[in-house]
C-alpha cells in the first residue's frame, strides 16, 4: 500500500513538472525570439538596411544568459550589452584606445616579437619531437595570449599569472561548447545542461580572484605598453565614466572583469582557430603554400619586421586568408555556402583580382553579404582590423620560416579538415605537422 501511495505521489510530481515546464518554455519564448536565416538577401535586410531593429543580442543567446554574478548583478559587456549609450561608450572605449587603425599600425613591433616568440616555441618542439612533427595549437594559443595579455594589462603580468588566467579563457570556451544547442538560458536549460553551468559560473569568481591585483596594481602604475606605443586597456577601462541616470559614474569592478575576460578571449580564440585552419589547408595543397611563400619572400627580407604596409602589399596571402575564413568563420552559425562556386574547396584565387570574390571583405558590403566571418552591421566585431593583422602577419611569418608538410599519419590520407562546433568552429583533431626551418 505504502509502495502505491509513494508512486502516485512521484507521478504526480512528475506530471506537475512537465506542466511547469511547458508553461515556462512558453513564457519564454514569448519573451524573445530567435531568428534563424538562411537567405543571404534577407540577412542584408536585417542586419544592414535594419540595422538598428536587430541591433540587440537576444535575451536567450548564451553569453548574455550566462554574464549574470552570482549576487545577481548583470554584467554588460560590449558582447551582452543592449544597443544604446552604455553600450557605445563601451565599444567607442576599446576603439579609440586600442583597436583604431592609427594605433593598430604602431603595433607593429610587439606583434613581430610575438610571431618570433612562436617560431622559437615551434624549432624548439619540432628539434625534440620526432621527424619534426609539431602540434600547433599550443604554441599557437601561447604566443597570442602574452600579446593579448600584454596590450591588457602591459608589462606587470609573469609567467604563472599568465598561465592562469589563460586556463581560465579556455576553460570557459570548452565549458559554453559543452551546453546544449538549444540553451536559452531558462531554469530548464540550467538544470539540463547544470555541470558545465555551474563550471562557468564558478569561472566568473576565478576572473575576479585573477584581475582584482591587476587592477589595483595599474591604480598605482600607469605606465605605457612596452616600446610606449599605447596605454594598456584596463588604463582605459579604469578612466572610462559611463552614464547611470542622470550622472556619470566609474565602471564597477565586476564590469571591468567582464570587459576583460571579453578582450582576453576574443582576441586569442578566433585568430589562433584561422592560423591552424590556414595552415592546415596550405599543408593539403603545398601548391598553394609555395605561391604564397613566394609572394613573401617578395615583400619582406628574412626575419624582417612585418609592417602593415608590407602586409598590404600581399594580395595573394590576403586571399588565402579570405579562404579560409569563407571556409571556416569562427563563429559556427555563420554560414555562406549557397553563395559560393564549389564552396567546399579551398581556393584563394576566387578573391583575387578578376575572382568571384575580388570586392569581398571581412565585413559586409554595403549591397550584400556574401560572408560575415566578423559579424555584420551594428555589432560587427570592433577587432577585424587587429585581428586580420594578427592572422596575416603570423602566417606570413610561419610559412616564411618553415617548410610545412603533413604529419607522418596524415601522409596518405591528408590532413583531417572535421570541423568541432563548439563556442568556435575549431578542428576536431587539433593539427600536427613536420615542420622544416628554412635556411
Amino acid at each position: 500500500m505504502e509502495l502505491s501511495v509513494l508512486l502516485a505521489v512521484a507521478l504526480c510530481f512528475l506530471a506537475s513538472l512537465m506542466v511547469f515546464a511547458r508553461s515556462y518554455i512558453r513564457r519564454a519564448r514569448a519573451q524573445s525570439t530567435i531568428h534563424h536565416i538562411g537567405d543571404p538577401a534577407v540577412a542584408h535586410q536585417a542586419l544592414i538596411q535594419n540595422a538598428d531593429d536587430f541591433a540587440n543580442q537576444p535575451a536567450s543567446i548564451f553569453p548574455a544568459s550566462l554574464a549574470v554574478w552570482r549576487n545577481g548583478e548583470r554584467n554588460y559587456n560590449i558582447t551582452t550589452a543592449d544597443h544604446g549609450p552604455h553600450w557605445r561608450a563601451l565599444r567607442c572605449n576599446l576603439t579609440a584606445h586600442i583597436l583604431h587603425p592609427s594605433r593598430v599600425a604602431s603595433l607593429a613591433p610587439l606583434l613581430h616579437e610575438a610571431a618570433q616568440d612562436l617560431v622559437a616555441n615551434l624549432s624548439a618542439r619540432a628539434s625534440a619531437g620526432a621527424g619534426g612533427e609539431v602540434a600547433v595549437r599550443v604554441p599557437t594559443n601561447t604566443a597570442l595570449f602574452g600579446l593579448v595579455t600584454l596590450l591588457c594589462f602591459g608589462d606587470m603580468v609573469d609567467g604563472q599569472h599568465r598561465r592562469a588566467m589563460g586556463r581560465v579563457v579556455r576553460d570557459y570556451m570548452y565549458f559554453v561548447g559543452e551546453l546544449s544547442p538549444r540553451f536559452d538560458g531558462s531554469m530548464l536549460s540550467k538544470l539540463v545542461n547544470w555541470r558545465a553551468f555551474l563550471r562557468i559560473s564558478a569561472l566568473f569568481d576565478r576572473q575576479a580572484e585573477l584581475y582584482r591585483p591587476l587592477f589595483a596594481a595599474r591604480r598605482q602604475s600607469r605606465s605605457k605598453v612596452r616600446g610606449g606605443m599605447v596605454h594598456p586597456y584596463v588604463d582605459s577601462l579604469l578612466d572610462l565614466r559611463v552614464a547611470d541616470g542622470d550622472v556619470r559614474r566609474a565602471l564597477r569592478e565586476s564590469e571591468m572583469v567582464g570587459l576583460v575576460f571579453e578582450f582576453l578571449g576574443a582576441g586569442t580564440g578566433t585568430i589562433a582557430a584561422c592560423v591552424e585552419w590556414t595552415l592546415a589547408h596550405l599543408i593539403d595543397q603545398p601548391e598553394i603554400q609555395a605561391r604564397l611563400r613566394r609572394e613573401i619572400d617578395d615583400e619582406t627580407t628574412h626575419g624582417a619586421m612585418l609592417s602593415s604596409k608590407s602586409l598590404r602589399g600581399m594580395p595573394y596571402l590576403n586571399a588565402v586568408v579570405m579562404e579560409s575564413l569563407r571556409m571556416h568563420p569562427p563563429v559556427c552559425f555563420i554560414l555562406d555556402k549557397a553563395t559560393w562556386t564549389d564552396p567546399d574547396e579551398f581556393r584563394p584565387e576566387r578573391f583575387l583580382a578578376g575572382g568571384e570574390g575580388e570586392d569581398v571583405g571581412p565585413l559586409p558590403v554595403p549591397k550584400e553579404i556574401r560572408m560575415m566571418p566578423f559579424g555584420a552591421g551594428h555589432r560587427h566585431c570592433p577587432g577585424v582590423g587587429m585581428g586580420m593583422m594578427l592572422i596575416k602577419c603570423f602566417l606570413a611569418t610561419l610559412v616564411g620560416e618553415f617548410e610545412w608538410a603533413p604529419a607522418a599519419q596524415d601522409c596518405s590520407g591528408g590532413v583531417d579538415v572535421t570541423e568541432l562546433n563548439g563556442f568556435l568552429k575549431l578542428m576536431k583533431k587539433p593539427l600536427s605537422a613536420r615542420v622544416t626551418p628554412r635556411t
